[in-house]
């Protein structure tokens, strides 16, 4: 095991005692600005409810309690960040069963609450029920996925911001502007607060460093994307609670709305006539490998929400996918899609690891500096014995840090590089498929992360971080880090590609497999099948924004709007 203590690698103990004053001045500074700014707070959602909203519980069903075989108008598959909303608007008018693998966010306290941000990344995984879903992807870098119901809008960082403009017009769905503008405003009553910046020291500093940096203007708090530095939403409120797409479910109507949990969606069923292909229902398996089948009635459909990773994977075990593939694993073809489990993109994130001479609030993702290029996010932790599965590049490494930790990390936008999905199983949905993604692939990509690596060693030479060096010299050796450290050239081009390379992690934003124009219509239907519809990130060919839980829960109420004017008209 690795142990890191600032003690065993202080270099000069006197500049150390000077920093600390002028940390504690910073700090004081930055406290009172904060409050004179932010006393009161905006809060968007209900942030003086008394606790979390568990109305939808009343509607959830561990699926061992769902009949065999039954019929409903809608079927979503995957209650996730998009399904929940998606679910929650179809029920106004028309009866919905949703089908979620995890368990309900109840049985796993810690993904209500702030603090349980890294907690749930260090858990082992049961393979089964645990929040968070491990894998690797084949370039090497650990991933996890949700697996409770919400999605992973109860495992991430809670960051709230829209997309931006370049999103909506690559996305190649057909966009009501007025109509997307009227999702998010529905999302957000709910789900979305304010942060209070006087409760994270380190979001603040980083905040200020930004701007000395020159990721300017000060744009204050907005949930739009625009360009420079802002405070963003929220998902948690002040007090630390999570509210994500779960709490979306409680605006439905709960009497046609219907939850089975630990279900696991193995195949489509589909009918073939004259007229083509129709999906009529899914077989799924409950916790005791039972196999029940839901259908829908007259004019329904069957949704899938199942993220970036499961959706390609359904569509494929059940036979729409490359002919030539399925083929070759016995799979029979339904419907021939050879861009099934292609275009596969992970939005790189690469980082330092600043271990602090004084103590620091846990804070997860608050602020954001927003260029054309990249985007720049931080966190901060207690000291820390038990690894985070995928904060880390290397997350067999046992790793011990005695301080506090604030992490400055880049997101690059896009990205252009892009993968593919393969099954592992050609039988098994819980055997999770095969991904590559390409890091780094296109080289503009590259140099976009070499941009943003550079301008987090700017972040390091302004006043705001100055309380955190060690020793008196304008290099980052005037640092303790935990991890790579920048190169000492900044003019070192291939230097910093080398660094971009050894250090990529993911930001879990991945999306792709179910493109519009390749797997999806304009609608989000499958293309050359009645009755289906994929709404989730891998639809998306481009990042929405810097973070993408606020376009996706939007996606949900948006794409659930059109289909019940569809249904009306």
């Amino acid at each position: 095991m690795e142990s890191i203590s600032p003690k065993s690698i202080s270099k000069g103990k006197n500049y150390m005692e000077k920093s600390t004053i002028a940390a504690r001045l910073l700090l004081l500074n930055l406290f009172v600005l904060g409050f004179l700014a932010q006393s009161t707070v905006h809060s968007l959602a209900n942030a003086s409810a008394p606790d979390h909203d568990f109305s939808y519980m009343k509607i959830v069903k561990d699926a061992t309690d769902l009949p065999l075989e039954d019929k409903y108008d809608y079927i979503v598959v995957g209650g996730g960040t998009a399904g929940c909303p998606l679910a929650a608007t179809l029920s106004e008018n028309y009866s919905v069963l949703v089908l979620e693998r995890g368990s309900a966010p109840t049985a796993h306290p810690s993904v209500l609450r702030e603090e349980g941000f890294l907690s749930n990344l260090m858990q082992e995984d049961d393979g089964k029920i645990t929040p968070a879903q491990k894998f690797k992807s084949e370039d090497g870098v650990a991933i996890v996925r949700g697996r409770v119901l919400g999605g992973s809008s109860m495992i991430n960082a809670g960051f709230y911001s829209k997309a931006d403009r370049e999103f909506f017009v690559k996305s190649g769905i057909k966009w009501d502007m007025d109509l997307v503008d009227k999702a998010y405003h529905w999302v957000e009553s709910t789900v979305v607060s304010r942060p209070n910046l006087s409760r994270s020291n380190w979001q603040s500093i980083v905040k200020e460093a930004l701007l000395e940096a020159g990721v300017g203007p000060n744009n204050g708090f907005s949930l739009d994307h625009i360009k420079g530095t802002k405070v963003g939403g929220s998902t948690f409120d002040t007090h630390g609670r999570r509210y994500g797409a779960v709490e979306l479910l409680n605006r439905g109507n709960l009497k046609n709305l219907r939850v089975g949990i630990h279900a696991t969606v193995e195949k489509i069923i589909f009918s073939s006539k004259e007229s083509g292909v129709s999906a009529r229902g899914v077989v799924y398996i409950d916790s005791n490998g039972r196999s029940h089948r839901a259908f829908v009635r007259g004019k329904g459909e069957v949704i899938l929400s199942a993220g970036a990773i499961g959706s390609p994977q359904l569509l494929l075990l059940s036979g729409v996918g490359p002919q030539s593939y399925l083929s070759s694993l016995k799979i029979p073809v339904v419907h021939p899609q050879p861009h099934t489990g292609n275009f596969m993109y992970d939005n790189p994130r690469n980082f330092i690891n600043i271990l602090s001479p004084f103590p620091l609030q846990p804070s997860t993702v608050k602020i954001v500096g927003i260029t054309d290029h990249f985007y720049v996010e931080a966190l901060s932790s207690m000291p820390i014995s038990t690894t985070p599965y995928s904060v880390f590049p290397d997350p067999a490494k046992l790793i011990k840090i005695n301080s506090s930790l604030g992490l400055i990390a880049i997101k690059l936008v896009g990205p252009l590089s892009y993968g593919t999905l393969k099954l592992q199983s050609s039988s098994d949905v819980r055997v999770g498929p095969n991904v590559r993604f390409n890091y780094f692939a296109h080289p503009l990509d590259l140099a976009r992360c070499v941009s943003g690596m550079k301008k987090i060693g700017e972040l390091l030479n302004t006043k705001s971080l100055k309380a955190f060096k060690v020793q008196a010299s304008s290099s980052t050796k005037a640092y303790n880090f935990y991890g790579p450290t920048l190169p000492m050239n900044q003019t070192d081009d291939a230097s910093f590609g080398e660094f971009c390379r050894a250090t990529v992690s993911t930001i879990w934003h991945f999306h792709g497999g179910c493109l519009v124009g390749k797997v999806v219509d304009s609608s989000l239907r499958v293309l050359g099948i009645d009755a289906l519809r994929v709404a989730d990130a891998s639809t998306f060919n481009f990042t929405p924004g810097t973070n993408p839980q606020a376009t996706l829960m939007m996606l949900g109420r948006y794409i659930g709007i059109k289909m019940l004017q569809q249904r009306s008209s």
